[in-house]
């Protein structure tokens, strides 16, 4: 029997028997959907989590300041430590190679008012390079520039939230703002950025949409921190040429820290790049668990295959006996079999793929789940489907071909 009519007697097959082939199909259909859905969901996951690393800098080094107790602190500042200091990263950026630029930051947490409304926020002191360091890029307006430090300027730029919150339908620019009891000029809005999370390692969980930055020179002068013990600065990013010596360089802050602060514990050191691909790690074996999960229905779907065409079997061994008595050879048997359990898995294959994008684009669009279909989850999904049917479509056909003609003729 030549392919293109195993094919026409598959499909006449599935056409005859359009409830039992569906039901038969359902297991394809799930797992293929199932498959698609689970790896987009994992690949949207990756992404977000890189696009988080990236707000960090991958070839970046943070240098953060640790928070200490009360009693802490008075233990360190009698150790003659007074925490990060603007004259540390004055110091990184002249001795250590390969340092590019730093970007020294302060941080207090205020409130910021504006007419009758309020938002909690974080406010940071920071120089230019902080922009260009850790590629961020203002909406509106213009950012904190050279002048407007060296001047000890009063204005301020704003995260996304805050103008969502204070501001709703009005444009910022040129609006006046009070943090504390000090009145600052709003200059420009920063784009939307990503969450940081507890998995930033020693960097505080919170939105960067809230942050309000000002110049470092006005904060200092403007701003008073809660605790007079407290460091003069956050944090210090540094910026390095290439990312094959992180390891190396932060070893070498870590050393020109140490003797500045006199040995005491009171900073730490993240390496951005590091973690990153840590993440990536993690979510490698993530997909890949969701892949496995997902692709048991696809067995399951292929047991169903196989039962089905087991009573197929049954029920055509007259047909059978008939076509081997005119001539049709056991090869021919295999085929036929073979092709209507392919045909049975390629057509839930294609459905599945169908309801798996669907389902993966309905999760993006109305959850807060990001999605992200790749080429190769559709590929893999359904050549595994391919795969089951052929496996398990072959036992029954096997039978089916090594039925012997006569005793099928006679069968009832």
């Amino acid at each position: 029997m030549e392919f293109e009519e195993n094919i026409k007697v598959a499909i006449r097959g599935l056409i005859d028997h359009k409830f039992r082939s569906f039901l038969t199909m359902l297991g394809i259909i799930f797992g293929v959907a199932s498959v698609i859905a689970m790896l987009s969901i994992g690949e949207g996951a990756k992404r977000q989590a890189i696009a988080k690393y990236q707000d960090l800098g991958v070839n970046n080094i943070i240098v953060r300041d640790k928070e200490l107790s009360n009693e802490e602190l008075e233990e360190v500042r009698a150790k003659f430590s007074l925490g990060l200091s603007i004259n540390d990263a004055n110091v990184i950026k002249e001795i250590v190679p390969g340092v590019v630029d730093v970007a020294p930051q302060a941080e207090k947490d205020s409130e910021i008012k504006f007419a009758d409304k309020s938002s909690k926020s974080t406010i940071i002191g920071i120089t230019p390079s902080f922009i260009e360091i850790l590629n961020y890029e203002a909406e509106k307006g213009t950012f904190i520039n050279e002048d407007h430090c060296t001047r000890n300027l009063k204005v301020c730029v704003l995260g996304a939230g805050v103008v969502k919150t204070l501001f709703q339908n009005q444009d910022p620019l040129g609006k006046m703002v009070k943090i504390d009891d000090q009145w600052l000029e709003v200059i420009g809005v920063m784009k939307t950025k990503a969450l940081f999370t507890e998995t930033v390692g020693e960097l505080a969980s919170r939105d960067l949409n809230n942050d309000v930055y000002v110049p470092l020179s006005t904060f200092n002068k403007r701003f008073e921190f809660e605790n007079k013990l407290s460091s003069e600065i956050k944090q210090i990013t540094v910026k390095v040429k290439g990312s094959e010596h992180l390891i190396e360089t932060a070893g070498l802050i870590r050393g020109i820290l140490n003797r500045h602060h006199y040995n005491n514990d009171d900073f730490s050191i993240v390496i951005p790049y590091e973690l990153l691909k840590q993440e990536e790690k993690e979510r490698r074996i993530y997909n890949i668990l969701l892949g496995a999960i997902a692709a048991i229905s696809l067995i399951v779907g292929g047991i169903g295959i196989m039962n089905i065409m087991l009573a197929t079997v049954i029920e055509r061994t007259r047909e059978i006996g008939i076509r081997r008595a005119i001539g049709a050879r056991k090869t021919d048997i295999l085929s036929q079999f073979i092709t209507e359990a392919v045909a049975i898995s390629i057509t839930g294959g294609l459905i599945g793929i169908f309801l798996g994008v669907s389902l993966s684009l309905g999760i993006s669009l109305l959850t807060d789940v990001s999605t992200f279909i790749r080429v190769y989850s559709v590929i893999i999904a359904f050549g595994f489907s391919v795969i089951v049917g052929i496996s398990f479509g072959y036992l029954p056909a096997k039978n089916a071909a090594n039925l012997k003609p006569i005793e099928s003729i006679r069968y009832e």
